[in-house]
């Protein structure tokens, strides 16, 4: 029996001109120079420099001049500082001071890969034969800071892809919303990290002036603190400040008891690595919202929280759809602070208000958690690979919480030996649920391969393809990571597969297999089916 695979010609490249206007902290010493510098400029100076800005950057951002006046707003400790009153200062300072804060960044300078697949929420104005689609895509940038982007486009019949137009004024989110804390739920999250980095074992610090997007909303005492300091988290107290918070607290609210803890001169060490860990733990949930006019490519979900300032990784989307068939697109994904990871999860109805959370339990210390598209026996499920090895299977009733899991696949075959983890979320068939899995084998090459789970019991295999689904071809295998395809996620169209994949860190493309040649060969037992590939 033999399962075709047809690689189509679509390339998603990295592309450097597509860039956004970050916030630069350079510290408060160089930060006041500026500042002083530019005040030292003549009313003629300044708007003769500020139209030489809005000239030249106009067209590469989207209201440029909001994005100076914004950035210049996260500077309040600084001119406070230097004893400057806001009030004081034309429009045009504001605008200037705020533009030497500023830099370009390009997200996707270094590597556009690991995508996944979804439906679209919008499906009007179709042919009957046709799907619109969303592909999210981790962009990776200098410094291998990694963001999640998106590229919509239409499967016609043939699952040939029409991608829509790719906008060039990108932008992050309009918006960010800290969210509400219960009390316990914060203290045992607390107790979780502490564990979770005394495994590792891991020190950790948080560097405020690196936390560039919470630099105005976090108190100038605990701006000023010092938190360079590298620390082990065993035993840190914490009394000192859930003492004084209600059962349902805010950020705000977390962030005054804060404060004021900071500002006491008896504080100690130990009190001093609480507040620094409770910081980094309150930036982890929150909600971003993109503006309406804003086109779905032109969206940036770029690192936010402490614990993913260096990167989000491997966005594995599905379309979940509830018992009461509400429809909710989630994405599980790696939070990297540098040091550490922490698997988190996105939620969206439409793609452009996003809630972001972390995902909690013993389960949920390890890269590639990928959630089932349904509840199973009134249950989330979610496939997970705790050990770095094998693949398992864990069920919860709280979507962010996941503590127990039952291993139901270990590595096989030859090309399967180092280990063997999904590449996204399971899909629904008639036979079963399909899991196309990736599997590293010698000279780590990173191959894809299928197996079938039963629908009533997913801790059930089907079958399991003898050999890879598709391994990386001559014009794939070399990158960034040579040797390597990978995908986090799938969907059917048609009865077609439809895979998109990363060739070796670096693009992405997408191919397609027969759904009914795919599920036969995994049903065949004792198989020895081969691949076959349609360039």
């Amino acid at each position: 029996m033999q399962v075709i695979v047809t690689r189509k010609k679509n390339i998603f490249s990295p592309d450097s001109s597509r860039v956004i206007a970050r916030f630069m902290y350079v510290g408060d010493e160089m930060s006041a120079n500026t500042i002083r510098l530019v005040l030292a400029m003549s009313e003629e100076e300044v708007n003769t420099a500020v139209s030489q800005l809005l000239r030249g950057y106009s067209r590469r951002h989207r209201n440029i001049s909001k994005i100076f006046e914004k950035h210049f707003e996260k500077l309040a400790s600084v001119l406070e500082k230097i004893k400057v009153r806001e009030e004081d200062l034309s429009m045009g300072q504001k605008i200037l001071i705020g533009s030497y804060f500023t830099l370009e960044y390009s997200i996707e300078s270094a590597a556009f890969f690991n995508p996944s697949i979804v439906e679209h929420p919008d499906q009007s104005e179709l042919r009957l034969d046709e799907k619109r689609v969303i592909i999210s895509f981790r962009a990776t940038g200098e410094g291998h800071i990694s963001s999640v982007v998106f590229r919509s486009g239409i499967l016609d019949s043939d699952n040939n892809l029409t991608l829509e137009p790719v906008g060039k004024m990108l932008a992050e989110a309009d918006k960010v919303v800290y969210s509400y804390y219960n009390k316990n739920d914060f203290k045992k999250r607390l107790v979780e990290i502490q564990e979770n980095l005394n495994i590792i074992p891991a020190e950790i610090s948080v560097d405020i002036a690196e936390m560039q997007d919470l630099r105005n909303i976090i108190p100038p005492a605990i701006v000023a603190m010092d938190t360079k300091k590298h620390f082990h988290t065993q035993n840190i107290p914490s009394s000192f400040i859930f003492d004084k918070l209600v059962d349902h607290f805010t950020y705000s609210e977390l962030m005054e008891t804060l404060e004021r803890a900071i500002k006491n001169p008896k504080i100690t060490e130990d009190q001093c690595k609480t507040i620094n860990l409770m910081l980094r733990m309150a930036s982890e949930n929150y909600e971003i919202n993109f503006s309406i006019d804003s086109a779905i490519s032109e969206r940036v979900i770029f690192p936010i929280s402490a614990t993913e300032q260096r990167g989000i990784e491997d966005a594995r989307f599905v379309k979940f759809t509830d018992d009461n068939g509400e429809v909710t697109y989630y994405a599980t994904y790696t939070a990297f602070d540098g040091m550490s990871i922490m698997s988190k999860l996105i939620s969206t109805k439409d793609f452009y208000d996003f809630k972001i959370s972390s995902l909690n339990g013993d389960i949920a210390r390890n890269k590639g958690m990928a959630l089932f598209p349904r509840k199973i026996n009134g249950k989330y499920a979610m496939l997970c690979r705790i050990d770095s090895i094998n693949n398992y299977i864990a069920y919860s009733d709280n979507i962010n919480i996941w503590n127990e899991a039952k291993m139901i696949q270990q590595p096989k075959y030859p090309w399967e030996f180092v280990l063997l983890g999904n590449a996204g979320s399971p899909l629904e068939t008639k036979d079963g649920w399909l899991v196309i899995t990736h599997s590293v084998g010698p000279m780590r090459e990173y191959t894809l391969g299928a197996s079938l789970f039963s629908l009533e019991n997913p801790e059930i295999e089907i079958g399991r393809l003898s050999e890879p689904l598709m391994t990386p071809n001559e014009s794939e295998r070399e990158g960034y990571v040579p040797n390597v395809i990978y995908s986090c996620g799938s969907m059917i169209h048609k009865n077609d597969l439809i895979i998109p994949y990363a060739m070796s860190d670096q693009a992405s493309t997408y191919a397609t297999v027969d759904l009914t040649e795919l599920l036969d060969a995994l049903k065949t037992p004792n198989k020895n089916n081969k691949i076959g590939f349609v360039q």
